[in-house]
């Protein structure tokens, strides 16, 4: 009967260790995220200007002093609208010239015909050789061949006279100016830009490398920068062959569908594009456990109490990716809804007990 205290002190000694030995182990903290699963992707924005499809720049057909100005710019101007012009003094006198040729012409061949008849009726009376009569005929006809120069000399000096009035071929906007009153200007010099704000674009420049899958008619959400809730469709009509050597980028032009007045020219504006792909999930890069070949991340239960692993496929990362972006993308593995431990992955396992510290990382 001594020993039977030390017995009973042994039995509480072995349930003190199995009791220690079968302590749950410590609960966790983690970092957590929900998941949600991207069904499209947004291609941009990309900023850029609103600018006309139709765009010229006026100059006068002759050269001259340019002595009136008209109009400045913004201003709207009709189809035929005076836009500058020049002193016309040289040119009037160019055109009372080219009259005095045209009435000294006509009387030269009034003479030669008169000339021509008279030796043609003295040629069938037979006063006069056929040689006299053959003269008078080719001085005549050099008499009517001088008349049709000297009225075509009138035609052109007058033509000219009318080229001193630059005016606007079509209804447009007055975007620029190149020369002053005053100035003198060449032929063919650029003197006034004028555009027409009926048909407006989107001009865009691209990064080259985000190009790929973008053709003529992909349409495109146009956006006012200053009023971002004013948009509208842009289709692509043109897309530069070449990339530009310095930024790497493709000026890209899209026609705007039933802009509102909102989009005046030259106005910054941004273009995006949804575009539909494979169902994705993004998470930080924190969130995969990899060992080996497999990779996986740690799945919070729905209780929020404990975490199970479970193996992820990761998509393979695009070369136009941001080097510096840490998230990576899953491509099957996870629901939507489920939530994923991101950080403190590697001092975990399979039910471990865990505390929600944060989420919507």
């Amino acid at each position: 009967m001594k020993h039977v205290p030390a017995l009973a002190v042994l039995v509480f000694l072995a349930a003190c260790q199995a009791e220690k030995v079968e302590a749950p182990p410590p609960v966790r903290p983690v970092l957590t995220t929900k998941v949600e699963v991207r069904t499209a992707e947004t291609f941009g924005p990309f900023a850029g200007t609103v600018e006309p499809r139709y765009q010229t720049q006026a100059g006068f057909r002759v050269p001259g002093r340019m002595v009136a100005r008209d109009v400045y710019v913004g201003d709207l101007v009709p189809k035929g609208a005076r836009l500058a012009a020049l002193d016309p003094t040289v040119l009037q006198f160019a055109v009372t010239r080219a009259r005095a040729d045209v009435t000294d012409a006509e009387a030269q061949l009034a003479n030669a015909s008169a000339v021509e008849g008279r030796q043609r009726t003295l040629f069938e009376g037979g006063n006069v050789t056929q040689a006299a009569l053959d003269a008078a005929v080719a001085t005549r006809d050099t008499a009517t061949a001088r008349l049709a120069q000297a009225k075509a000399a009138l035609q052109k000096a007058t033509d000219e006279l009318g080229y001193a009035t630059l005016k606007a071929d079509v209804d447009g906007v007055v975007t620029a100016w190149s020369a002053e009153i005053g100035q003198v200007v060449s032929a063919g010099q650029a003197v006034v830009t004028l555009a027409r704000p009926d048909i407006r674009e989107a001009v865009v420049d691209i990064p080259d490398g985000l190009m790929a899958g973008i053709t003529a008619g992909t349409a495109f959400t146009v956006t006012l920068q200053a009023a971002p809730t004013i948009t509208v469709k842009g289709l692509v009509r043109e897309i530069g062959p070449l990339a530009d050597p310095a930024t790497r980028t493709r000026r890209v032009r899209m026609t705007l569908v039933a802009p509102p007045e909102a989009f005046r020219l030259g106005t910054t504006i941004t273009v995006a594009l949804a575009r539909a792909t494979p169902p994705r999930i993004s998470l930080p890069a924190t969130a995969l456990l990899r060992e080996d070949t497999r990779t996986s991340v740690w799945v919070v239960a729905p209780d929020g109490k404990s975490v199970s692993r479970r193996e992820v496929a990761v998509v393979p990362r695009d070369a136009t990716v941001d080097p510096d972006d840490d998230a990576v993308t899953l491509s099957d593995g996870l629901k939507a809804g489920e939530t994923v431990v991101v950080a403190g992955v590697h001092s975990l396992k399979d039910g471990q007990p865990v505390r929600l510290v944060a989420s919507g990382l």
